[in-house]
């Protein structure tokens, strides 16, 4: 992270400290509602720099990477239902199995040189194959969802992710600055070049000596542990949780537009791309709500439209593009 803040000059970093200092003192100005679509924007950060350490640095695509949120949410949740653990020691299993649903991907994909489209749609075999095992799993409610249930007496039992809007925020603030600081922390290691080194050429890289396979999965099982306890604090955000949403190929390409709108393979990118599409989704969801148009499929045909114009004006992302304009980074001599 000292090395990415190095290489901004003073307008670079002045910018961040800048933002990161309005966002820590939001709710001061907020209103309720402002407060919940940050929350949403931060979550999406959060869960989008899980999936750029994936795609972005290591150049595996995920099309279903939804699958670790719904079984981060569903275990943490469960758990506290029916044994009263709660998500502070229900997201370690939580983590663990989603790692462990990550690893079983990686294995099958690394080990048989499944590749490029063709891992992206096992990705998406495995998230469709869970969201029908949780359909018909009684335990967790079936199909017909698993609830939270609400208890005014529980109300600011942080311990227990039982608290207000502004708890909730600030736990969300902390998420996505620690997974920017762990991205930053990525990127400069040797483990990140290794990731670099495989995006770029994967034959170059074994070349070189890269243990090709054990380095991909260890971009699969950080980005999967991340994922999951973006999915825990999910399911204690909205207190319900439905196979036919979580696991949803919707919910997964809602995660990854981010970092493809923002910048692939870089830190900020996934930032930008939450604070851009975000509000705009929910600006439209008002929009029509206002208007009486009852258009479900309105937000993902506006966002193809977004994304089709970025990657048409801005191929790179805006992130890249708005810091070399902005002039962000020092000039190398």
């Amino acid at each position: 992270m000292i090395s990415l803040w190095r290489d901004m000059n003073r307008r670079g970093q002045v910018t961040v400290a800048l933002a990161f200092v309005l966002l820590l003192f939001a709710p001061v100005a907020a209103t309720r509602y402002v407060l919940s679509v940050l929350t949403l924007i931060l979550y999406f950060v959060y869960v989008g720099q899980a999936w750029n350490l994936m795609m972005g640095y290591a150049g595996q695509l995920s099309l279903g990477h939804a699958l670790y949120v719904g079984l981060g949410g569903y275990v943490s949740a469960a758990l506290w239902v029916h044994f009263g653990i709660g998500p502070w020691l229900g997201v370690f299993p939580a983590v663990g199995i989603a790692a462990a649903f990550g690893a079983a991907i990686g294995w099958l994909g690394f080990r048989f040189g499944i590749e490029g489209v063709y891992f992206a749609l096992l990705t998406i075999a495995f998230a469709e194959f869970t969201r029908i095992g949780f359909d018909h799993i009684g335990f967790v409610g079936g199909a017909g969802g698993l609830f939270i249930p609400y208890e005014q007496s529980r109300l600011g039992e942080w311990w227990n992710l039982r608290g207000s809007q502004l708890f909730f925020y600030y736990l969300a603030f902390c998420l996505a600055v620690l997974a920017v600081l762990l991205t930053a922390l990525l990127a400069r290691s040797r483990l990140g070049y290794q990731w670099l080194a495989i995006r770029e050429d994967e034959t170059a890289a074994r070349a070189l000596g890269i243990d090709v396979f054990w380095a991909k999965m260890k971009a699969v099982l950080i980005s999967s542990s991340m994922t999951a306890i973006g999915g825990v604090f999910y399911a204690f955000y909205y207190n319900s949780l439905f196979p036919a949403q979580l696991f949803d190929m919707s919910r997964s390409i809602e995660l990854i537009l981010g970092p493809i709108v923002g910048g692939l393979g870089t830190v900020f990118g996934p930032v930008v791309g939450a604070f851009i599409l975000t509000p705009v989704g929910e600006l439209l969801i008002s929009l029509t709500e206002k208007a009486g148009i009852n258009a479900p499929g309105a937000k993902a045909i506006f966002f193809g439209l977004i994304l089709m114009t970025i990657i048409y004006l801005v191929p790179t992302g805006v992130w890249p593009w708005l810091s070399q304009r902005l002039g962000f980074t020092r000039r190398r001599s």
